[in-house]
């Protein structure tokens, strides 16, 4: 197996785009796949403050790796969700990354700062795990954003993790996710952010073996409360016929975004309003972030 540009030993198959690479035209071929999102979504410049929410795995990590390589300007912040080893392991390789490379890293502690754990919130409000998980990085990571006076808020989302949201969407015909399920989300003038993701033409094998052959120590282990989770049960679906038909998911994906994606309008009925509680943007007169607080802590004070 050799290397499509140098003809050197192959170290890797892209088989959706029928090529194989030795260690540094792969490298190169995902930096390029990078740059290509971020120039073609307009995503941001050389100007901008970017901040990327850190999880320790392989997607941001080699996400804040090409960017700085590419010469960006990011700071990470890390949210500590208080699920045992895994998190404070997590968090470890997110500040040794940060260290070794003199980036900022900033730690919001979900129980610190909030006073519960994602564990307790989602048994307390009969969510499940991922649900409580998701609702809290969205808004924590927004408000880091907006208060520290971020242009953007990057995440680390790929090529799979796209594709079976879209897949789950499709299937329930979640018509204002759809809508709103874009590379780009603009940011709004009642809080929101900017929030892009620069993965999404980077598949998760693809992230995993970066991550590897830059040399990056990330966490291996799936979170432990992911188990069951709807999300990754499409992803093996979807990468069953990814197995068959190598490009799939980068089609379907590619074709709703320049295809389908016009056709979802986000309502204009649905006007945000300012959080009464916590000063953030929500729909309602108290946020779903801190309506999960209030039943947390309620429900630990009445044992």
């Amino acid at each position: 197996m050799k290397c499509r540009v140098c003809r050197g030993k192959a170290v890797i198959a892209v088989r959706r785009h029928n090529a194989n690479f030795c260690r540094s035209h792969f490298l190169e071929h995902v930096r390029r796949q990078v740059e290509r999102t971020i120039d073609d979504y307009k995503m941001f410049g050389s100007d901008d403050r970017l901040v990327l929410g850190v999880s320790g795995g392989k997607d941001s990590l080699a996400l804040w790796d090409i960017l700085t390589g590419l010469g960006y300007r990011v700071d990470g912040v890390y949210l500590h969700l208080g699920i045992g080893e895994y998190s404070s392991e997590s968090l470890t390789l997110s500040q040794r990354f940060a260290l070794t490379r003199n980036l900022r890293l900033e730690v919001v502690d979900l129980t610190v700062e909030y006073g519960f754990a994602v564990p307790e919130a989602a048994a307390a409000s009969h969510r499940t795990p991922c649900s409580a998980c998701g609702l809290s990085k969205r808004y924590s990571l927004n408000k880091v954003a907006a208060e520290r006076g971020y242009d953007v808020l990057v995440m680390g989302h790929n090529l799979d993790d796209e594709a079976a949201t879209l897949f789950s969407n499709v299937l329930g015909w979640n018509v204002e996710y759809l809508g709103r399920q874009h590379p780009v989300l603009p940011s709004t003038e009642d809080g929101l952010c900017k929030k892009v993701k620069p993965l999404i033409r980077v598949a998760e094998r693809e992230t995993a073996a970066y991550a590897i052959l830059a040399g990056i120590d990330y966490e291996v282990e799936e979170c432990p409360m992911a188990a069951g989770n709807t999300i990754n049960r499409y992803k093996e679906w979807l990468n069953r016929l990814e197995e068959q038909s190598p490009g799939i998911k980068a089609n379907f994906l590619f074709g709703f975004l320049e295809r389908g994606s016009p056709l979802f309008e986000v309502s204009d009925d649905i006007a945000l309003r300012i959080c009464s509680n916590c000063g953030q943007p929500t729909t309602g007169d108290v946020c779903a972030f801190c309506r999960l607080q209030q039943v947390t802590i309620s429900r630990r004070q009445d044992g």
